[in-house]
């Protein structure tokens, strides 16, 4: 290169590392390249910082590989994401079923325009399943402004692309790369890129906190016993997390009526007609696929949520997740974990067995359908057993074992807050309540995560007001001090290991602690008891709790249940019953 070039990239970015609020663009540069943020509103962001080499080719299916490349500038990418379906919720829309990019391993940085010292970093997960969502759905600019904080928000490897179990490429791959997890170790690469970088933007190093929702919590419960996330992170929050994985035989052995090698061998047959395929020819197919194509044969089968985590003893202890969480790899981590009162609102909101559409004059002119409840009671029942459930097997059965493993700073909460609208086209108080993701908007401080619903179903006021200020400033004080604090009217959020209570998050007059203690012995004889629902409908949530959130544990919890269940008949009435509105 020119030595005017050098002298070029060496001026600017030691002038404006130093005096961040020198110009308008913030010129950082990195390993992976020169950066320009830009101000809005006191908050400068950088966008689409690549921080791993492009999992292209033959790095398809591998650990991700350290990009350097410190005079290239950087460009804003109009979109980037990886590799999935298309969607308009969580995920990403397209005009093809299948949208994204393989080579999607890139971040973005928010951070204070004011630069008077370092500041505590949250490193953001996105949820989706591990098979959608991006990075770029989620603006943190208001938790940034409120909290004095730098946020980072991550794209990661997703689906069959991030999570993949088959012999020709675990079998012919050495070292790390033998792993299933690439998208867990895509996470990590990306929290060693902060930890060397971050406090070229004003990050502290020494004081991250890893945090995310729904599979973004799953992802922050791996972390905690991944081995390679060892001293990249300093606190964690997993908001309706789950700690559902595979082993690493079920994954590979072709005995195994496990779904994980079900699909591969599966994909396999697709894509290689001829059976006298040596392993290698197989292994050239599979690496060299069409993206886009690869991804339809994954979708042609019904589990298409799959691949698993897998406890690969690389990545993932053989223990599997919920186990290993009772050995994590640091056990003075500080954790805030919990869930939302109706979780799985979010999708029984939307299947025609519980709703049905009706005509609506404001829905036809917002592109919203109008729906009513059939079964009010059903409706509530199924939200109540599944949601419980997930509170037990996704918050305080990871509190049980970490808390065994010695973490001593431990802090539950369930979200409550459900101060939605009530319009022509729907109760949404009743029909969405608490549901999943439903917090992220007011701990962001903006409905972009809903886009044009935003004005719907987030009415402004003082109750969405104090729940999000509080929730932002419980979040903030949580990453810079390691405790959650007090909220604006006087409530210190309690130690959970102090009296087993969990905060309840919500306005002012139901923000207050509570005791949650139900398990699946008490939830079941409720179940038992319920005259909402009818005993087939019984069968079928039985079945629902003990296959969701976690590992399956049908066979122990039908032994819990007083009348007797057939599962076959539970999955035959989910099929026929799998219909839904599509908003």
């Amino acid at each position: 290169m020119h030595i005017l070039n050098y002298l070029l990239i060496f001026c600017t970015t030691f002038f404006l590392n130093n005096n961040l609020s020198a110009d308008s663009y913030h010129t950082i540069q990195t390993d992976s390249g020169i950066s320009k943020g830009i101000i809005n509103d006191d908050v400068i962001t950088w966008n689409d910082i690549p921080y791993a080499q492009p999992p292209i080719k033959n790095l398809r299916w591998m650990a991700p590989r350290d990009l350097f490349q410190p005079e290239k500038f950087l460009d804003d990418l109009t979109e980037n994401f990886c590799v999935q379906q298309s969607s308009n919720l969580g995920g990403a829309s397209g005009d093809g079923d299948i949208v994204g990019q393989e080579d999607c391993l890139y971040l973005d940085i928010r951070a204070p325009k004011k630069n008077d010292s370092l500041k505590a970093v949250m490193f953001w997960i996105h949820g989706g399943g591990n098979t959608s969502g991006l990075k770029d759905l989620y603006d943190f600019s208001g938790l940034v402004k409120s909290q004095d904080v730098v946020v980072v928000s991550v794209n990661y490897r997703l689906g069959p692309f991030g999570w993949f179990s088959h012999p020709a490429i675990q079998d012919n791959q050495s070292g790390i790369d033998k792993t299933s997890n690439f998208g867990t170790l895509d996470i990590i690469k990306a929290l060693e890129w902060v930890k060397k970088n971050i406090e070229k933007f004003g990050g502290d190093p020494s004081n991250i906190t890893i945090f995310g929702e729904s599979a973004g919590g799953h992802n922050v419960l791996s972390l905690l016993v991944a081995p390679q996330a060892g001293g990249l992170f300093h606190k964690a929050i997993s908001q309706s997390g789950y700690t559902t994985s595979v082993s690493y035989d079920q994954a590979h052995n072709k005995d195994s009526r496990n779904i994980n090698y079900i699909y591969s061998k599966k994909i396999e047959e697709r894509i290689i007609s001829n059976e006298s395929k040596s392993i290698d020819e197989i292994r050239s197919a599979l690496k060299n696929k069409n993206a886009y194509d690869f991804y339809r044969y994954y979708l042609e089968f019904d589990f298409h949520e799959v691949p698993l985590l897998t406890n690969d003893d690389i990545v993932i202890p053989k223990e599997g997740l919920l186990n290993s969480l009772r050995n994590p790899i640091n056990n003075s981590i500080p954790l805030m974990i919990g869930s939302n009162r109706d979780e799985v609102k979010l999708w029984i909101g939307t299947s025609l067995y519980f709703v049905k559409p009706k005509a609506s004059l404001i829905g036809s002119l917002f592109g919203v359908p109008g729906v009513t409840l059939k079964d009010e009671d059903a409706f509530e029942a199924f939200n109540y057993y599944r949601s419980s459930a997930w509170q037990i097997r996704g918050v305080k059965k990871p509190i049980e074992n970490l808390s065994s493993a010695g973490l001593t700073e431990l802090y539950a909460y369930r979200y409550d807050w459900d101060d939605h609208r009530r319009w022509p086209v729907a109760n949404f108080k009743k029909l969405i309540g608490a549901a999943h993701a439903t917090e992220i908007p007011l701990l962001t401080g903006n409905n972009k995560l809903v886009g044009n619903y935003g004005f719907i179903i987030y009415p402004r006021g003082p109750s969405k007001k104090f729940t999000s200020n509080n929730m932002m400033s419980f979040w903030g004080n949580f990453a810079k001090y390691g405790k959650p604090g007090m909220s604006s009217n006087g409530i210190e959020w309690e130690n959970y290991l102090a009296n087993k209570k969990f905060l309840i998050l919500d306005k002012k007059r139901n923000l207050k602690h509570k005791t949650l203690d139900s398990s699946f012995n008490s939830l079941l004889n409720e179940l038992d008891l319920d005259n909402r629902i009818t005993s087939k409908e019984k069968c079928v949530l039985l079945y629902q709790l003990g296959v969701l959130i976690g590992n399956d544990i049908y066979g122990d919890i039908e032994n819990l249940y007083p009348q007797k269940c057939d599962k076959d008949e539970s999955i035959k009435f989910l099929k026929e019953n799998s219909e839904f509105i599509s908003y």
